[in-house]
């Protein structure tokens, strides 16, 4: 047995540890307690109970393993390894080594994605979850106007621009009626074009536009240094 293994705990989840996991795999799938409940057969008020931390009976924790789809309905019911803080500390560090951080900035308004379309040449755009079709083709139309927009905004008077902030503001709006909340980050990279190894490397702005469930928006978000760009 290695020197990893001896540091880890192989143990039952506690009711505070179950509690996070619930309230995860409920938010994952955008699930409201009440839906939880009518999935797995508890009431509601067995849930709100699990998600504050109380303690839960084998059948509960079945329940929930059967309503998440594990393949194990005993899989909550069962010990796990239990990383150390030295294993996490060096998880986090090799995280921050291969990802960017950003702040989640709001995005709100037609003219705020507009500006940010004449100075960002390359975006990547993504919702954070699994969406309704709705709201995947909404999302998807609002980042083809930007994209459309983006590639020929040099031709636009001001007085047509007011029309694109317009558009874009419409596609938001019905964004945010149906639950989406926007956030961006800009990242400056060096893009090389073409396939000349020796060409020197020209410094762009990247913008990322992530939709997430409205109210559970985060303050900041990752992405891997190696991540794809789309033009």
């Amino acid at each position: 047995m290695n020197a990893t293994e001896n540091t880890q705990q192989v143990r039952l989840l506690t009711p505070a540890e179950l509690a996070v996991c619930i309230t995860v795999f409920r938010d994952a799938r955008q699930w409201s307690q009440e839906q939880l409940a009518a999935i797995s057969g508890l009431n509601v008020r067995s849930i709100q109970r699990v998600e504050q931390g109380w303690s839960a009976c084998l059948d509960t924790r079945r329940a929930l393993a059967s309503a998440f789809e594990f393949a194990d309905i005993d899989a909550l019911n069962k010990p796990f390894a239990i990383p150390s803080e030295d294993e996490l500390k060096a998880a986090q560090e090799q995280f921050d080594q291969e990802h960017d951080t950003f702040a989640a900035i709001p995005l709100t308004t037609g003219k705020q994605l507009a500006k940010l379309a004449e100075t960002c040449p390359m975006v990547m755009s993504e919702l954070a979850f699994e969406m309704s079709r709705e709201v995947d083709e909404r999302f998807a139309a609002l980042m083809e106007y930007f994209r459309n927009y983006r590639d020929c905004a040099d031709a636009y008077t001001e007085t047509q621009k007011l029309e694109v902030y317009d558009e874009m503001q419409a596609n938001i709006d019905v964004l945010k009626t149906l639950g989406i909340s926007l956030r961006y980050a800009e990242r400056a990279v060096l893009v090389k074009w073409g396939s000349d190894p020796d060409s020197t490397p020209m410094p762009v702005n990247v913008l990322y536009v992530i939709g997430f469930p409205l109210g559970k928006e985060p303050e900041l978000f990752a992405t891997p240094e190696s991540a794809g760009i789309r033009l």
